[in-house]
């Protein structure tokens, strides 16, 4: 073969070559067509017989580009570079002009295929019911006609002769009751009617009780109202706590500052500073007239209120101090942080109890109780751990959440608590941590804070300015409101840091990025005909 190329390519060539595009078009007139002819009939000759002969013509035409781009360098002839563009373009105008003909032939579908994926589906979801007897068809007993109002589970011959002598007990009861049929007897047959071809997963699933009966229905609740908008703070205001008494409360804001305020008129009574950075955490004391705050600024102070000054400060955290809680029988403060770790104070001698390390990201929320598990802790490594605040050590882990479990809520009656990340609000049961249910929406946003009151009210705040509320026990979402940005406010600063319930909690505080305080009660003229509970139960129940 290559003896023949190099006998056609010494041979001169006039005139010159024509351009490839036309050389493509004009296949007769191509130089080299020849020594193409003849590599094809000697491929014929070597056992390809016809298929060289029925080349296609783009094919033949980008051989005979490379036969010709050969002999010209053979010649000594020098060929123009072409830029890539234009060799990609001719790629392109190539296998189009391969595959255009063919694009818009549709295949039919083959019916064989089409009739094996319907009995297919078929016998998967219908299996259980596409043989069930007619009303004209029911069975009965040799001698003795008795209408049929029981469905039974199919089972061996010895149960079926052992049922012919004695009643059958009913597993199932019929939907509904149907007159007695014609006298048409089957010989062999039980009085009971067994599914035909039924496996046992069919048959057991049809007998388990349907879970969204007993899905509970929501309590209706009044809707909420804001009432109130406070300002003050300078900066954003990142925490809330309400005196025991229920006369005042405070908030803790990016200006440095801590500010209490008269919860019956909304007035500023004092202003605390102390903290070099904004204060993410505050809590009060029930048993003594102690503030305790916690910043970024690592520090954790403890105020006296009846000096208005810092009288204790607790070292240990190496960075930002994210949350705080107070222990509600024992004198012992809880710090969360960027650290990793919740520490343990005692807040009498400021002295460091102890350090509950295995988080593996920020803790950023945690909250006591008086019985085991005593703290809980919810942290960026999208984990809840449950203490043991003697031993020091973890009594368990939840890993239901996918996202960082930015709050958590303790309920005041019940022994049960809810956690709230960017995937979902979950609810747990106290003290093994059993998971309980989803709540029935997304609020689809990074949820900041979150309380709930005895009631059974849960409000979460969002970072996108969102505040919804629900009923706890059902998990339904009975209002959704959003904030609204003070004026000279950006959109952007529509976001709820922090909110708490009252001590009563029949008001509720909201701590906000446009530097307000916003404060919510029911709506007293909300009736259940004016306000109706708009509640459909879940179809499935996500068991994780």
């Amino acid at each position: 073969m290559g003896l023949r190329l190099e006998k056609r390519f010494d041979t001169p060539v006039s005139p010159p070559l024509p351009p490839p595009r036309a050389a493509a078009t004009s296949p007769e007139n191509r130089p080299g067509t020849d020594g193409a002819d003849q590599l094809g009939s000697a491929g014929a000759s070597g056992g390809r017989g016809e298929e060289a002969v029925s080349i296609s013509s783009a094919r033949s035409g980008a051989f005979t580009g490379v036969v010709m781009a050969t002999a010209a360098a053979a010649t000594g002839e020098s060929v123009e570079p072409q830029s890539l563009k234009k060799l990609s373009l001719k790629s392109l105008k190539r296998s189009h002009d391969l595959f255009a003909p063919t694009h818009s032939l549709l295949f039919s579908p083959d019916p064989e295929s089409k009739q094996v994926r319907v009995s297919c589906k078929v016998n998967a979801e219908y299996r259980a019911v596409k043989n069930l007897p007619t009303d004209q068809g029911r069975v009965q007993t040799k001698g003795a006609a008795v209408p049929m109002t029981t469905l039974a589970l199919p089972g061996t011959q010895d149960n079926k002769d052992a049922d012919n002598k004695r009643n059958s007990t009913a597993i199932v009861p019929s939907p509904n009751m149907l007159p007695k049929a014609p006298d048409s007897t089957i010989p062999g047959k039980n009085t009971t009617v067994s599914i035909p071809g039924s496996s046992d997963r069919f048959s057991t699933s049809a007998l388990m009780e349907r879970i969204p009966s007993r899905w509970p229905r929501p309590v209706w609740h009044a809707p909420w109202k804001n009432y109130r908008v406070i300002s003050g703070h300078l900066g954003w205001v990142r925490s809330i706590a309400f005196d025991p008494s229920n006369e005042w409360f405070c908030t803790g804001s990016a200006d440095r500052t801590i500010k209490i305020w008269d919860l019956a008129s909304g007035t500023l009574k004092l202003t605390l500073t102390g903290h070099i950075e904004q204060i993410r955490g505050l809590a009060v004391s029930q048993r003594h007239t102690y503030l305790f705050s916690a910043g970024d600024d690592k520090q954790v102070k403890c105020w006296d209120l009846e000096q208005n000054k810092v009288i204790r400060s607790y070292h240990g955290h190496l960075s930002g101090v994210y949350c705080l809680a107070l222990h509600p029988t024992i004198d012992i403060l809880l710090t969360g942080g960027r650290d990793s770790v919740c520490r343990v104070w005692d807040i009498r001698t400021k002295a460091h109890v102890s350090a509950l390390t295995g988080h593996d990201n920020t803790v950023c929320s945690v909250f006591a109780r008086p019985t085991d598990p005593q703290v809980v802790t919810g942290s960026h490594d999208s984990t809840i751990k449950f203490w043991d605040l003697v031993a020091g050590r973890t009594m368990c882990t939840l890993t239901h959440h996918k996202k960082s479990v930015r709050a958590m809520a303790l309920h005041p009656k019940e022994k049960s608590f809810a956690s709230a990340s960017a995937d979902n609000i979950k609810k747990f049961s106290l003290p093994k941590g059993e998971f309980l249910h989803n709540m029935l929406s997304q609020q689809k946003t990074i949820i900041n804070s979150m309380a709930v009151n005895e009631d059974g009210v849960l409000a979460t705040g969002g970072d996108n300015g969102s505040l919804w509320f629900w009923d706890w026990k059902s998990g339904h979402n009975f209002q959704q409101d959003q904030t609204i940005v003070q004026p000279g406010s950006l959109e952007s600063e529509a976001c709820i840091y922090a909110l708490s319930y009252d001590n009563s909690g029949s008001r509720l505080v909201t701590c906000e990025a446009d530097k307000t305080i916003k404060m919510w009660k029911e709506d007293l003229t909300a009736t259940p005909e004016t306000h109706p509970i708009n509640f459909k139960p879940p179809k499935d129940i996500r068991r994780y």
